[in-house]
């Protein structure tokens, strides 16, 4: 998170200029969410292994349409409803969560993945109302990234390990040391599927509403899935590929009725 904002910085710094300071306090709440949801998500592929703790996390498209019609008023019509459900369907396929195996943990794993969840519902939601209040995507993800950033470091420094994962002494800060092929890894991570994937989906919540925008990111687990058979040699299993196609009907079937329910102009 630190190169991170580094880079953010060099790339927003006329940004960081322009924010009028009434918009300060709503963007650090922002970084707090950002920062315990990102803790929850990476507690949870510890606790559950990545197969469960993906589909937790993807139960935010659930949680994001029916958040979104109590707090934005956006509307939870019939096609959104079973878009959702076969996405989250796709996902338990996916994720090869069918696997009794894979749920063999405790309730403290099922709950801080659903926590996750929640969480990433929520980041959506104030990544639709930062847009509402006329905020540049890419200068709130400066602002909410700067701010997690301080969070997680003020988290770590806390003496004795009191908070699960966090670092046992400050020179965890730079346990690379002098791997410069393992900075170089980290740099890349967050230049590109941090900076780019969070600053591409902050984007997207200020051109569509927060549940179509949280539905599409449910597509992640069938590039993950494919990603990892053409670069990785993972092979698809018959259930992912199933997965795979019942998120994608999701989405084409959430596009298809929108497309028929607009007024032609």
């Amino acid at each position: 998170m630190t190169i991170t904002l580094l880079i953010a910085l060099r790339l927003y710094r006329a940004a960081l200029l322009r924010l009028p300071r009434r918009h300060l306090p709503y963007l650090l709440g922002y970084g707090l969410l950002f920062a315990v949801f990102n803790g929850l998500w990476t507690l949870s592929v510890a606790l559950n292994g990545a197969a469960v703790a993906t589909v937790l996390v993807y139960s935010s498209a659930a949680f994001t349409a029916l958040l979104a019609r109590w707090l934005l008023k956006e509307p939870l019509s019939g096609a959104k409803l079973v878009a959702i459900g076969l996405a989250l369907a796709g996902c338990v396929l996916v994720a090869e969560a069918l696997n009794p195996d894979a749920w063999a943990t405790n309730l403290a794993g099922i709950l801080t993945g659903t926590l996750a969840g929640l969480g990433y519902a929520v980041y959506s939601l104030m990544g639709r109302s930062a847009a509402q209040r006329g905020l540049n995507p890419w200068t709130t993800l400066l602002y909410v990234f700067g701010f997690a950033t301080i969070f997680f470091l003020l988290a770590n420094l806390v003496p004795g390990q009191r908070i699960v994962g966090t670092m046992a002494t400050p020179a965890e800060l730079f346990w690379f040391g002098r791997a410069w092929a393992g900075w170089g890894v980290i740099i890349l991570l967050a230049a590109g599927p941090t900076v780019a994937g969070f600053g591409l989906y902050n984007t997207s919540l200020s051109l569509l509403p927060s549940s179509v925008a949280n539905l599409l990111l449910t597509t992640e687990p069938v590039f993950t899935a494919v990603l990892a058979y053409l670069f990785l040699g993972e092979q698809l299993t018959g259930r992912q590929i199933m997965g795979s196609l019942l998120i994608l009907a999701g989405v084409l079937f959430l596009r298809w009725r929108n497309g028929r329910t607009q007024p032609k102009t």
